[in-house]
Parts: structure tokens; C-alpha cells; sequence
């Protein structure tokens, strides 16, 4: 009788456990199991565990600081590029937006170059573009709709046909969550409708019409700002690193540089959708979004698990015990090339820090996604905090200003501590500032 009683157990935790874990005992027992999630590794990522630590100054920072404040904070895991984004990488991003448009205006007369039929022969409206077919930029037949891609003629010096940089704009779109947690803009079940209001970052403010009020849809040009390597440095002779930083094959190593807060969150939307349209296509899990990293993220990496560290190394000095210096950086009242570089230097010339991370000091400054605030500390919350603020057009200049970490290759030593802010305008580009993607981990 005991047997028999084991073996109808056995069946029924069978039946639970069959396709799509029937349950016809009325049970709590969860919905169909769709297997255990493992996280792919990052390319070119490390992982920052969680983890807590003092954020803020230290016995070394100058008591003229406005951020002169630190608290206690707490950081969930994330996964950060082990380097700044480089000229290399950034270059993919504008080609992708130059081919993006080119197939677009192709697509008017070769149906080649647009999707419009899926694999089951199902129309897909409107058209997606289509990455297959390679564009033959010499085509003749290609010539005429890809003529004003290019710089017009009596703009070309010596002749030269080449992309209107002008021209590269990104279209692209995201949600404003901080606009759809405010309770006053939340659905009302009862009333079935919206009964807040909504800006639209363009100077406008409108009803909420449904989810898609939240949607901000915004066009951008993200091609670097060349010319900064010259307008930050009027008396300087700076013409080659103007004409040649971006798109010569030397520099494909070394950080991005001239561009501007807008233009770095664009490429971090860009590269979201660039990796999760090939893991949903592949029939995979999409990753959460590629994003700056908030001023808490940056602070709390860069000191590379070292509590209280004055540099991300971990020591109180810029020199290394054969009198090397550690970092790209300003030393010795100008003498720039004492560290190795004239400006900048390849991405990972010196060594990580306890994290893995390359050049967390110097050589280039970084953006963050954070407001740049002297009071930052005493109202953001002490887990993961974050003061993000999507400026509109009308709002005050100290609304625009983001939080810059890290120091520079033309900056003193006192940039390159960890607990040290500064910040720059949104829109501006420097030839100087330069930036690196983060990710949230799932949890295990």
C-alpha cells in the first residue's frame, strides 16, 4: 500500500512538472518554466560588484571645494567598459547612421535594400531596412540618390568627394519613466484615461494622450566636433590633431574625443538597440540598456574596491616606486610628454585598477549621466544614488551642467582623485572629455 501510495506521488509531481507545469490541483506553483538565465559576459566589459563605500572627499581635497561632502552609499552590481570608448568604436556608430540613411534613400527605388516580408512571408509595414545587401558606394546607378549624402562641390577643398558630416543625424527614441512615476500622470482605471501633462522637450508641454505620450522621439547629428582640438585651445597649434584624430588609422586606439553629453547618450541608445535587435533575431533574451554611468557608479569603480584611496592605483601619489608616472595627466607645472603623451594616449597605455578598469585617471575626462549640483549629496538617496535631470530648452544653464569625472590629459593632478566633480555644459564638446558605457546586471 505504501509503494502505491509513492508511485501516484511520483506521478503527480510529474504532472507539475510537465509542459507548461499543468497544475489541475489549483496549487501556487508559478507560470510555465522557461529555464535558468545566464547572463553573457559583456564584450569588452568588466563586471563592478555590489558592494558599499565613503563617497565624496578626502584629507587631500582643496577646502575651497564646493562638493566638499561625503556620505555612505550603496551600489548594486553593473557591467562598465574596461576602457573609454575609442575612436574605433565610436567610428562604428556614425557608419552604422551613414549606411542607416543611405539604404534608406536607396530603398525608394531598390527594394533590395528594405525588408518588406518577413520569413513567413507576412507583409511587415512599414518596410524595416535591410543590412544583407552591401551598398556599392561607386554604383552608378546608386549616384544620383546618394549625391547629397556628400559635401556639395563648391563646399569640397582640393576636390575631395566626402560625407557630409552634417548630414549624419540619429533618430532614435526612448522612455521617460521619470514622467510616468509621477502619480499625477499615472492611468486612471477608473475613468480609463491619462489626466496629467507631459513635456515634450522641445519648448512644449501636451496632454497625455495614452503610453505613447511618454515616448520621447529625439534626431541628433553624432559626428565629434573635430574643430574642438582647436576652439579649446585658441593659442595652440592643434590644425593636425583637427584634420586627422577621428578617421586616421593611427588614433583608431585612442579615446573619442568632441563629443557632447547628447551625442554620448545617443551612441549609449544606439548601441542598446544595435546588441538587442541581434539577440531577439538570434530568438535570445534582450540585456538592459547601455547607459552613462551615474556619478556614484563612476566614483565607486574608479577606486577599484580600495576604500578611502586618494587615486584609483590605490596609493597618495601620481608616481609609481621608479618615479613613473601612473597616469595621462598635466605634471610638473606643463611638462606634458613627461608622462608618456604630448595629449592623448591609447586607451589601457597604463595599468588597471582593482576592478580591471584602464585609465579611471587621466587621459581623458569622462561624462556621467548626473546633474552637476554642489548639494548633490545631501538629498539623493543613499542607495544607488543618481541626480538625473532631463533639461528642457527654457531651463536655467545649471540645469545643463553634467557631472565630468576622472580628469584629463591637460588637467593637474587634483582632477585625477577619485572623490573629485567638475562638470560641463550638455551640448558642449571638448577635445578633452570623452566617455564610457555601463549596464546593469540582472541579479543572479
Amino acid at each position: 500500500m505504501n509503494k502505491f501510495v509513492v508511485f501516484i506521488g511520483v506521478i503527480f509531481l510529474l504532472a507539475l512538472s510537465s509542459c507548461g507545469r499543468r497544475n489541475e490541483g489549483g496549487e501556487l506553483v508559478g507560470a510555465a518554466q522557461r529555464g535558468k538565465y545566464m547572463e553573457p559576459i559583456p564584450h569588452g566589459m568588466v563586471l563592478i560588484p555590489s558592494g558599499s563605500f565613503t563617497q565624496g572627499i578626502n584629507d587631500q581635497d582643496a577646502t575651497w571645494a564646493l562638493n566638499s561632502q561625503s556620505k555612505r552609499t550603496s551600489i548594486g552590481a553593473f557591467w562598465m567598459d574596461e576602457t573609454e570608448i575609442t575612436n574605433n568604436e565610436y567610428r562604428q556608430f556614425v557608419e552604422w547612421v551613414r549606411d542607416s540613411i543611405a539604404r534608406t534613400k536607396l530603398g525608394e527605388q531598390f527594394e533590395e535594400f528594405l525588408n518588406s516580408e518577413d520569413e513567413n512571408g507576412n507583409l511587415i509595414e512599414p518596410p524595416t531596412l535591410n543590412w544583407n545587401t552591401e551598398i556599392d558606394w561607386d554604383n552608378e546607378e546608386y549616384a544620383e540618390l546618394l549625391e547629397e549624402m556628400y559635401v556639395p562641390e563648391h563646399e569640397r577643398f582640393s576636390s575631395r568627394k566626402e560625407i557630409d558630416a552634417r548630414k549624419l543625424v540619429f533618430s532614435f527614441q526612448w522612455v521617460d519613466f521619470k514622467q510616468a512615476a509621477r502619480l499625477s500622470n499615472r492611468y486612471n482605471s477608473e475613468t480609463g484615461e491619462y489626466e496629467g501633462l507631459v513635456d515634450d522637450y522641445q519648448g512644449g508641454r501636451k496632454s497625455i494622450e495614452d503610453r505613447s505620450s511618454f515616448i520621447i522621439k529625439e534626431s541628433l547629428n553624432i559626428y565629434p566636433d573635430t574643430l574642438s582640438w582647436i576652439h579649446d585651445f585658441t593659442y595652440s597649434y592643434n590644425e593636425p590633431l583637427a584634420e586627422q584624430y577621428f578617421w586616421h588609422p593611427s588614433f583608431d586606439d585612442y579615446p573619442v574625443v568632441g563629443v557632447s553629453w547628447k551625442q554620448a547618450r545617443a551612441f549609449c541608445r544606439w548601441r542598446t538597440e544595435f546588441h538587442n535587435s541581434a539577440l531577439r533575431k538570434n530568438g535570445k533574451y534582450s540585456v538592459p540598456e547601455y547607459r552613462l554611468p551615474t556619478e556614484t557608479e563612476w566614483e565607486y569603480a574608479a577606486r577599484g574596491g580600495i576604500a578611502l584611496n586618494l587615486y584609483p592605483w590605490g596609493g597618495d601619489y601620481t608616481r609609481n616606486e621608479k618615479g613613473c608616472f601612473l597616469a595621462n595627466f598635466k605634471p610638473l607645472r606643463g611638462n606634458y610628454v613627461d608622462d608618456g603623451g604630448l595629449v592623448t594616449l591609447r586607451v589601457g597605455t597604463y595599468e588597471p585598477n582593482g576592478y580591471g578598469l584602464y585609465d579611471m585617471a587621466g587621459n581623458v575626462a569622462e561624462w556621467t549621466s548626473a546633474v552637476y549640483a554642489e548639494s548633490a549629496y545631501s538629498f539623493t538617496h543613499d542607495m544607488n544614488p543618481n541626480y538625473q535631470y532631463n533639461a528642457l530648452p527654457n531651463d536655467p544653464p545649471a540645469l545643463k551642467r553634467k557631472v565630468v569625472r576622472g580628469g584629463s590629459w591637460k588637467d593637474v593632478g587634483y582632477f585625477l582623485q577619485c572623490g573629485v566633480s567638475s562638470y560641463e555644459y550638455q551640448d558642449t564638446a571638448k577635445s578633452f572629455i570623452g566617455f564610457r558605457c555601463v549596464r546593469t546586471r540582472h541579479v543572479k
